[in-house]
């Protein structure tokens, strides 16, 4: 299964692309759509649609795994996240490409095993997953790469494949 992780934002997006075997993970590429400065957000979210359409007819992903938004402190800047994350699906459906969508919490724990886990410990892991050289950059891409690997993992759960109803589950 080819996997295209997206790390939504306004200004960078950061996209990484994973084959997924069973338990095997192999990088295909990764990177950002960069827009910009001082453009205005209709011109940008003009090129993240075209950019992103570009990308799912290049490398012809089976899912996409899209971080959902996570408001901390700073909501305006949650909000242009906001439209930036909107025109990616909207380019992704058009593509006709099922979306899965993972919060910040959820990638942490699928790839360092903690939902905690600070940034650095993310991209040594997506470095060390992926067989890399050096960590991924920028970090949008390497949060790109774990949001697909965090969809590869879950996708070879027991509890994906028996439709969400685990064996062991005592409910």
């Amino acid at each position: 299964m080819r996997i295209m992780g997206i790390d939504p934002g306004n200004a960078t997006v950061g996209f990484g692309v994973v084959d997924s075997d069973k338990s095997k993970l192999k990088l295909v590429s990764c990177g950002v759509i960069t827009t910009p400065a001082g453009t205005s957000l209709s011109s940008r979210l003009d090129r993240i649609f075209d950019d992103t359409t570009e990308l799912c007819k290049t490398f012809s992903p089976d899912v996409v795994s899209v971080e959902e938004l996570f408001f901390n402190t700073n909501i305006t800047t949650g909000i242009a996240v906001a439209h930036g994350r909107g025109v990616l699906l909207l380019a992704c459906y058009k593509a006709g490409i099922p979306i899965f969508e993972y919060t910040p919490l959820q990638v942490k724990q699928s790839v360092v095993g903690y939902g905690r886990a600070e940034k650095k410990q993310v991209i040594y892991m997506v470095k060390s997953l992926l067989n890399m050289k050096t960590a991924p950059k920028p970090d949008d891409a390497a949060d790109a790469l774990a949001l697909a690997i965090c969809h590869a993992r879950s996708t070879t759960s027991l509890i994906y494949k028996n439709g969400g109803e685990s064996p062991c589950s005592t409910t």
